[in-house]
């Protein structure tokens, strides 16, 4: 009898009953198997019958089931991940960011047996996608591949939706902005788009992805520095722009240094740095040509999850990212595109992208 009172007494305080019994130890009102605790107290015959034998059962196995939940509560983010991992692209199959993102899960798959399916969601200048993945649970099961494009996106489209919806958990390639011409044209050096652009009087046509992305808000703060008017043109992705400025619908193309590599008919007019860089030593700098303010025009890329998702996670991840940032291959294949390559984790990533945002509401107000 002392050794089931013993026991008795220890499940209810792993409980809240002993929260409520304590207040009153005889007008308790938790109930199961419609037996008061309470009665329990009082009728002590009751803890010989068979009655009490199932209630005890059952407080034992309901306890085990918590003390379960609560254990794989715990190691749920040392197990992950346990099923495959989303990575959302805002860009078609075939565009840039398609292609990177794939070629990361590839490297990726060197570190980690996880799987990584890619999926397309593209639309709005990458805001089909956010919206998308600000729809999803924090946990870490869905990765967004994101550029600094879709910050500018958000502001010129007055969307709603906020940045820092998102966990920026890697910061993983710094490019530089450029103007790109096709040299098979009569407009290929920089002076000749400027001389172009005021011969037409605001009538020239500058090629690029959606309006309102970085591309387009880079190209407004390069005719305000040159002094030169002219009209944008989108197109649903980068390759279909520099399509068509090879078919000749328009004059330029902004973009970046290394979607030239490979391609001979296009030129570097103009790039947005402080220095020449060594991939590109024959192409000037905006800064050399006389503009002023245009040496931090950039392009950022890397990844987000849901806010809130758990740091356990998160370290999972910075740890593949970093793995992939110093992989030979990875290297081979940015880095000679004028990449800088870099591997910025949430901390500094996340204020990166508030003041990118920060930025682009001061200059539109």
């Amino acid at each position: 009898m002392k050794y089931i009172m013993k026991i008795y007494c220890t499940i209810l305080s792993k409980s809240s009953i002993i929260q409520i019994r304590a207040n009153n130890c005889y007008t308790t009102v938790a109930k199961l198997d419609r037996v008061s605790i309470g009665h329990l107290v009082k009728n002590k015959e009751f803890f010989m019958k068979k009655s009490f034998v199932i209630f005890l059962l059952t407080a034992i196995v309901s306890i085990s089931l918590f003390a379960a939940g609560q254990s794989e509560g715990k190691g749920a983010a040392a197990e992950f991940p346990t099923k495959p991992i989303k990575l959302v692209v805002y860009t078609g199959p075939g565009g840039a960011g398609d292609i990177l993102s794939r070629k990361f899960t590839e490297i990726a798959g060197k570190y980690t047996d996880a799987t990584f399916v890619v999926e397309n969601k593209a639309g709005a200048g990458g805001i089909v996608a956010m919206e998308y993945v600000a729809a999803k649970k924090s946990d870490g099961y869905t990765l967004m591949y994101m550029t600094k494009s879709n910050i500018s996106k958000l502001v010129t489209t007055d969307s709603e939706l906020d940045p820092m919806t998102f966990d920026w958990i890697a910061q993983m390639q710094i490019d530089p902005e450029a103007v790109i011409t096709n040299n098979k044209t009569s407009v290929v050096t920089w002076e000749e788009v400027v001389a172009d652009a005021k011969a037409k009087g605001g009538d020239q046509l500058w090629l690029g992805p959606a309006a309102g992305g970085l591309d387009h808000v880079t190209a407004q703060a390069i005719w305000k520095a040159a002094g030169i008017e002219a009209k944008w043109v989108p197109f649903s992705s980068g390759g279909k722009a520099k399509a068509a400025l090879l078919g000749e619908q328009g004059v330029t193309y902004t973009g970046n240094p290394g979607e030239i590599i490979g391609k001979p008919d296009f030129s570097i007019a103009a790039i947005a740095t402080a220095e020449r860089l060594p991939q590109f030593p024959d192409v000037p700098t905006f800064k050399e040509l006389g503009l002023e303010g245009l040496e931090n025009e950039v392009m950022w890329r890397g990844f987000a999850v849901k806010a809130g998702t758990s740091d356990a996670i998160i370290a999972w991840y910075d740890d593949i990212f970093e793995k992939v940032t110093n992989d030979p291959d990875w290297i081979a294949t940015y880095a000679p595109q004028g990449n800088m390559l870099v591997h910025k984790t949430r901390e500094e990533f996340n204020k990166i992208v508030q003041a990118d945002y920060d930025a682009y509401k001061a200059a539109k107000q």
